[in-house]
């Protein structure tokens, strides 16, 4: 089994996450943000990654630091859990419909962190008191400590929830194929013979 378990503790933020790339996709996800719990749970229920995810934050300022630590620390936690990434698939790729909204996440598990944001929003505003904003700088905290390259688009959607719900599903099951692991693929999937 695969597994990580990472703490960060700071001035605006306490976040603990345990994770485990070979599960069910079974989670319990309490970060003091409804919506972000239901888009994390989302990710580990399509991705079939148990999650355990413990968050507290200054919310009371703003959802800011708690969403992007949350990023921070998920984003450590996939990277340790894949150890020596001897065997994995590298490479995923979704595409998810989520009513009338449509998103495509492809990733790499690359070793070198960047993030392509193709999300446009067909309204300004927050989902009760949630900025949709927020979205991608959780990715980009994600990639940034994972080391992984991910392609986000989403070519139209008219309900700003269902777009980010899309994006949440497609992630956890592109990541999901990233990190199986294939019996034919010797050592690490890379002609360099690492990745980083």
């Amino acid at each position: 089994m695969r597994r990580a378990k990472i703490d960060r503790k700071t001035k605006e933020t306490d976040v603990s996450i345990s994770i485990n790339l070979d599960g069910n996709g079974m989670h319990s996800i309490r970060t003091s943000i409804p919506f972000i719990d239901h888009m994390l749970s989302l990710m580990s229920k399509h991705g079939l990654i148990d999650m355990k995810i413990e968050a507290k934050g200054d919310i009371e300022i703003d959802y800011h630091h708690t969403v992007e630590d949350i990023g921070i620390v998920l984003g450590k936690a996939v990277k340790q859990a894949l150890g020596d990434m001897k065997g994995i698939s590298r490479y995923g790729q979704a595409t998810v419909p989520m009513d009338e909204a449509l998103a495509s996440v492809s990733l790499d598990i690359s070793g070198r962190p960047y993030l392509v944001y193709q999300v446009e929003f067909p309204k300004k505003g927050k989902l009760r008191n949630f900025d949709p904003d927020l979205i991608e700088d959780f990715l980009h905290a994600f990639v940034s400590t994972s080391g992984i390259t991910l392609h986000v688009a989403t070519p139209y959607g008219r309900n700003t929830h269902h777009i980010i719900e899309a994006i949440f599903k497609a992630l956890g099951r592109a990541l999901r194929q990233a990190v199986a692991i294939d019996p034919r693929v010797k050592g690490v999937p890379s002609t360099k013979k690492m990745i980083g």
